[in-house]
């Protein structure tokens, strides 16, 4: 109700009332109601005496209303997504509604309104005579303002007992339907209340104060929503046959209503009346008397009313649809709004508390979800992911948040939403369960999100100081692990997308390729317990509320774990914002029926990793997304800088995860239940595991068009230097114990061909690279020995007889001169070197060829005229 405005009339009209109608009621009551007693002075003062002691003073409190959701529409500005009400109602101020409805509402029902205080005094006595008369109280005579009271009285009865309770039902007979004394009891109170709020509000208050909580059939309340709903116009634009179809109708709402094209009610026989086929003749009878009464009072011609008349009632049902399924591709989304309200005490105390704020507190609320992007979500679900599909419970859901706010901009899912059981049980493609949130937002359990958690190794990995360019043994092995520092036992190895071997790489190569045994190879080195406190501190929880810390197992680097897939996108958000997480939230404000703001479910944003981890971190995430990357069929390709991550588990759920600086787009696809196989189904012409890159890329195009992207930071230096480590020299050794050796270093190995070599047979004859300095976890490639070669000899210094009988010695049957160098003081020839160089080994049968210094090589062509054996033996 707005504020007072008295009028003189209204208070002077109100004393006078109050003095005639004490007077008058008194002895009426005493002489009708109770017999027993004279009428006489006595009697008529005591129920004077009654009268003047009920209570004046009736709280008119803001009647029922709908909560409406707003969201961001495709210009920027606020729209009704939808409602959700008991009754529904759209209150009005008095100038929004047509004065031809004013006329015929005060024509039929209170003709003398603005020349009485609160209660008729004709109207009333004359209907108490024909009560008296029939011995019922079947004929009103309410005065406008005493129709007001009732009706807040009921709303009262509405407000304040249980829907449907005894309480209530008691309260409701109470207000409108008590018999015999009790009857004219609250008779008497009703007109106290009217002349009461006559004397506080003024005429034209009271009228459209009326008119916004008058029932008008069903859960439609006030002339607005009656107006919309019979016929699809306004209360501002409402013809004179409407008008009056619809002042007929408060008499009697439901018996009148015109959307029932069945029939309103039944006779005794249960023949149905009131329908399209009579047309509406109940009501059209009932219109017919408010117009006669129009024409009556002069508030329209003789012309206007045959013109009326003549008309028939045509209603132009238009249903203001509730709830979220009238919120068509937007409906889970706004199941993740309503479950927020529903699960926070800031909204009442009880959950059926918080239940009746969402469908009678008259709020709006204003969410984040952005048309821009949720439009492109919905068109790119519908063209992607089936909403069903022969053989496998096929499920699809797609969320984008913002890393700076947290704000969800979009929601979509491939499945109709209903919350009928009936139809979601019995109806493929049908489902109330929020896919893309945990069970207390969408009573969904969340789904195994593959390798997107291998996120959080890779942060622990940076955290411990480690680099994205260091290089491990990443091969396919049984790893083992630890939880807090505790071995854990381990004989299963796990497998390799593709049944991949693996391989020895960087941190990066092994985040690009989302290689599984390069991230236990991370996680052996780690702690697995300590991984899983990453991603709690990223806030990643369980999708039944569980702690991610439960039941820690080394399958837990993988993504074995059930979560929301719009917990994930919050993760990877925080990423793109620089290591600072903000709370995922679908509520922007709420504004209450004054406007005020009211307060909403606290959020906000806080640091959960340094930068520098971040942007590092970001900087391995940049290679999914790129040419080769596991994840660059759901880049769009405009320029925009994307981190990302890919997730498969066991074929039968998939994720895709990307983001910019500005929006984080996570799609999460597979099986709702059971355990089909991804790779044996088809969605829209598109296999199963590939259905998230088709979904993710448009949606995350439509968010670098609106919400642009700038590039990442760059990362740490210190996490991104290359790693030397010692390699350790296993020649002499036998393959297997060099292999041990050197993978207990964290290298791998390769066993080369077998070559020649002075080291026993089978043995490691060299390596490649050799001993010293070497990237971590390169590869090694062994060569074994055949046991045949020896080295070479040092011969340098040695006579030329010297030399060749030393080369013989150690095995070799080919010796030759090699060149020879002038002199003067070398004498007839002393060896300086052979080829190949002393030390080097060699088989039996390489020629060996020893390099001299001598006085005299022979001619000026060189070499020696005569092979002079009498001077080698000097």
């Amino acid at each position: 109700m707005p504020g007072v405005k008295k009028t003189a009339s209204g208070v002077l009209g109100g004393m006078l009332g109050l003095v005639g109608l004490s007077a008058i009621a008194g002895v009426l009551v005493t002489a009708t109601v109770t017999p027993a007693i004279a009428v006489a002075g006595s009697a008529a003062s005591s129920a004077i005496t009654m009268f003047d002691k009920l209570p004046a003073y009736l709280e008119v409190d803001t009647p029922m209303l709908p909560t409406t959701i707003y969201a961001k529409g495709l210009d920027g500005k606020d729209f009704a997504l939808t409602s959700f009400y008991d009754q529904n109602r759209i209150p009005l101020e008095y100038e929004d509604v047509t004065q031809t409805m004013y006329d015929a509402i005060l024509s039929s029902e209170d003709p003398r309104y603005y020349e009485h205080g609160g209660v008729d005094l004709i109207g009333t006595t004359r209907a108490l005579l024909s009560n008296l008369q029939s011995g019922s109280n079947g004929q009103g005579g309410s005065s406008i303002s005493q129709q007001y009271v009732k009706n807040v009285l009921i709303q009262k009865c509405e407000q304040e007992a249980p829907f449907g309770s005894e309480e209530q039902q008691a309260c409701y007979y109470e207000a409108t339907e008590a018999d015999g004394a009790e009857g004219y009891e609250r008779k008497l109170q009703e007109m106290r209340y009217a002349i009461s709020i006559e004397q506080e509000y003024s005429k034209d208050e009271i009228l459209i104060g009326y008119l916004n909580i008058a029932n008008f059939g069903g859960s439609t309340y006030g002339i607005e929503a009656a107006a919309q709903y019979y016929f699809s116009t306004t209360a501002a634009k409402l013809t004179l046959n409407q008008a009056a179809t619809l002042a007929g109708m408060v008499q009697n709402p439901n018996r009148y209503r015109v959307d029932l094209p069945d029939g309103s009610y039944t006779d005794g026989e249960g023949v149905a009346h009131n329908g399209a086929e009579d047309g509406y003749a109940s009501t059209k009878q009932r219109r017919d008397y408010v117009l006669g009464r129009l024409l009556e009072d002069g508030k329209i011609t003789q012309e206007q009313h045959d013109e009326a008349i003549a008309e028939a009632i045509e209603p132009k049902i238009n249903p203001r649809e509730t709830g979220c399924e009238a919120a068509g591709g937007s409906a889970y989304f706004c199941k993740y709004v309503q479950e927020t309200i529903l699960n926070d005490p800031a909204f009442g105390k009880e959950k059926a508390d918080r239940w009746e704020t969402l469908r009678r507190g008259g709020l709006d609320v204003y969410t984040t979800l952005d048309f821009n992007i949720q439009m492109p979500a919905e068109n790119a679900m519908k063209a992607t992911a089936a909403s069903h599909i022969d053989g496998i419970e096929f499920g699809a859901a797609a969320v984008t948040v913002e890393p700076g706010t947290g704000k969800i901009l979009a929601m979509a899912q491939n499945t109709h939403f209903s919350e009928d059981e009936k139809v979601v049980t019995t109806q493929p493609g049908y489902s109330s369960l929020v896919y893309a949130a945990d069970y207390a937002h969408g009573s969904s359990n969340g789904f195994a999100v593959g390798s997107t958690y291998k996120l959080f190794t890779l942060i622990d990995w940076l955290e411990n100081g480690r680099s994205i360019n260091e290089v491990l043994n990443g091969n396919n092995r049984v790893f083992q692990w630890k939880c807090d520092g505790a071995p854990q036992s381990n004989s299963t190895k796990i497998g390799n997308f593709g049944n991949s071997g693996g391989y020895t790489g960087t941190i990066s190569n092994f985040t690009r390729d989302s290689l599984n045994s390069g991230f236990l190879a991370m996680a052996e080195q780690l702690d697995v317990c300590e991984i899983n406190r990453v991603a709690e501190r990223f806030g990643v929880r369980l999708g039944n509320g569980g702690a991610v810390t439960e039941t820690p197992a080394l399958y837990d680097v993988l993504g074995s774990k059930a979560i929301a897939p719009l917990s994930m996108a919050s993760a990877y958000a925080t990423i793109a914002n620089n290591g600072v997480r903000c709370t995922p939230h679908a509520i922007d404000h709420i504004t209450d029926v004054k406007g005020e703001e009211v307060q909403v479910p606290e959020t906000g944003c806080e640091p959960v990793i340094e930068p520098n981890i971040a942007a590092t971190a970001a900087a391995a995430l940049k290679t999914v997304m790129a040419g080769g990357g596991t994840g660059s069929r759901a880049n769009p390709g405009d320029g925009t800088e994307l981190i990302g991550k890919t997730g498969t588990h066991e074929n039968i759920s998939t994720m895709m995860i990307e983001s910019s600086t500005a929006a984080t787009t996570a799609v999460w696809v597979g099986n709702t239940r059971g355990t089909t196989d991804l790779r044996r189904v088809w969605s829209n012409g598109i296999l199963g595991n590939d259905v998230r890159y088709e979904l993710a890329r448009p949606i995350q195009a439509a968010a670098n068009q609106h919400y642009p992207g700038a590039p990442f930071p760059t990362p740490d230096s210190n996490l991104t230097r290359r790693i030397l480590v010692d390699l350790p020299d296993v020649t002499g050794m036998s393959v297997e114990e060099a292999t041990n050796v050197l993978r207990g270093k964290g290298f791998g190995v390769t066993v080369g061909d077998t070559v020649s070599g002075d080291q026993p047979k089978g043995t490691i004859q060299r390596q490649d690279p050799g001993a010293g300095q070497a990237a971590g976890g390169a590869n090694v490639t062994i060569f074994p020995s055949d046991g045949k070669a020896s080295a070479v000899p040092d011969v340098s210094g040695m006579s030329m007889k010297a030399a060749f009988a030393a080369i013989t010695g150690a095995g070799f049957s080919n010796v030759e001169r090699g060149s020879c160098e002038k002199q003067p003081n070398a004498g007839d020839g002393k060896a300086t070197s052979t080829d190949p160089e002393a030390g080097a080994v060699a088989s039996p049968d390489t020629t060996i060829r020893v390099n001299y210094a001598a006085k005299s090589c022979g001619d000026d062509k060189g070499g020696d005229k005569k092979d002079d054996k009498s001077k080698d033996d000097d």
